[in-house]
């Protein structure tokens, strides 16, 4: 095994691998010197040890990506919890909210310990403002939200396609810590159960004749909620080319269809801008 043509093979990948590596590349090099069966024995440790530090470690990125989900959940969180208090919430529908609540709450306590244990600082619970309006006023055009179920569950329904997208924009920049990772992509799942639960319970009351469990779009309508005021949250997902395969003409199938098939990721500025002067202040 030539561990110095390995890593030169990697560098192709990974231009950086010898900035992670040094000085422990040296280390390793002494290692080789030995020119024993321990030596080479010990070459799989040596080589973990040596990858898990390079790649292994916390970075900035890791934490930002934790604080930005974090934010996202106190919004979420503050919603149900609120719509709870203010009893907005039919007692036929309770049952179906409540292990949303529960969920959303868990997520951020969640997240505040994972930032703490990897040596962060968790933000601050930001202000929030339910209505829409970006200000204490509550004035926004969301106003009736925890006063209307109706409007509770659009808002709901948004937030959650929302949270669905924004945790899959950020899955690339958490690659290199796979038990964040994964911790992220667990609760991607739930958000997405959450999104489909919201909308089937829109549908079951008959607030919707069209809404599925699932996004579905078209080119001129930027989402199926029925309110095209927050056709920004649903930018791209009229999206109909996968792999550079043009889905509706390959399949000979409608863009509904194709658009249903497959859901798009929502980069972290584009959630800010929808989110923070809106909701967040």
């Amino acid at each position: 095994m030539n561990l110095f043509n390995i890593i030169d093979e990697i560098e192709e990948i990974d231009p950086e691998i010898h900035e992670r590596l040094s000085p422990r590349r040296a280390a390793i090099k002494n290692i080789t010197s030995f020119g024993s069966k321990v030596a080479m024995a010990a070459m799989p440790f040596a080589l973990g040890t040596l990858f898990k530090k390079a790649y292994g470690q916390t970075s900035s990125t890791v934490l930002d990506v934790l604080n930005y989900a974090l934010t996202l959940e106190y919004l979420e969180a503050e919603f149900y919890n609120q719509g709870t208090a203010k009893n907005v919430i039919p007692a036929a529908q309770r049952n179906y909210i409540a292990p949303i609540t529960r969920d959303e709450n868990a997520h951020v306590a969640f997240l505040k310990a994972v930032i703490g244990q990897l040596g962060g600082t968790a933000v601050a619970k930001p202000n929030i403002d339910l209505s829409g309006g970006g200000n204490a006023s509550g004035n926004g055009p969301y106003k009736t939200a925890l006063t209307d179920f109706p409007t509770f569950l659009l808002l709901a329904q948004v937030f959650e396609d929302t949270g669905v997208r924004a945790y899959k924009g950020q899955a690339g920049n958490l690659l290199g810590n796979q038990v964040v990772l994964t911790a992220a992509l667990d609760i991607h799942a739930v958000e997405a159960r959450h999104a489909s639960a919201i909308r089937q319970l829109r549908y079951d009351l008959g607030l919707s004749t069209t809404i599925r469990p699932y996004i579905q779009s078209t080119a001129s309508l930027g989402n199926d909620t029925g309110f095209a005021p927050v056709n920004g949250n649903y930018a791209g997902e009229e999206n109909v080319t996968q792999g550079g395969v043009n889905l509706v003409s390959a399949l000979n199938t409608s863009v509904r269809i194709a658009t249903g098939s497959f859901d798009e990721p929502l980069e972290k500025q584009a959630v800010l801008d929808l989110l923070v002067g809106s909701f967040i202040y």
